[in-house]
């Protein structure tokens, strides 16, 4: 589910000393980005922040929570994104150091799917 408009406008003054936060639905959540970059993902009003080999560390109290995931299939996939912890929303400087974290792990990720070459794959010939 989206966030609501108040968890948003939450966000967005909480998150804001960070740059230019915007919220997009997509994909039936909501994508938190700063200044283009996507931090986080809202569902049913849950903050998650993405994450990555490098910056796990700094997550490393959010490995309680389950990472959020999708069905499909029947399987479930674990995405890159874990759960803020709720006694973050009290403590913003806290907030802002998880939140720093997250585009830097997102722009990690771009940059290594730059660099892997996709394969090439043939056209089927038209007829």
């Amino acid at each position: 589910m989206v966030a609501s408009d108040s968890f948003a406008e939450f966000l967005r003054e909480q998150l804001s000393p960070l740059g230019h936060v915007t919220l997009r639905r997509m994909f039936g959540k909501t994508g938190v980005f700063c200044d283009g970059v996507m931090l986080g993902m809202v569902s049913d009003n849950t903050l998650f922040f993405r994450v990555d080999e490098d910056n796990k560390a700094t997550f490393e109290e959010a490995r309680a929570f389950a990472p959020l995931n999708y069905r499909k299939k029947g399987d479930t996939i674990d995405l890159s994104f874990w759960r803020a912890p709720e006694r973050l929303f009290d403590e913003s400087d806290e907030l802002l150091t998880w939140a720093r974290a997250a585009p830097a792990a997102a722009r990690r990720v771009a940059a290594k799917r730059e660099r892997t070459p996709r394969r090439w794959r043939p056209r089927p010939l038209p007829d």
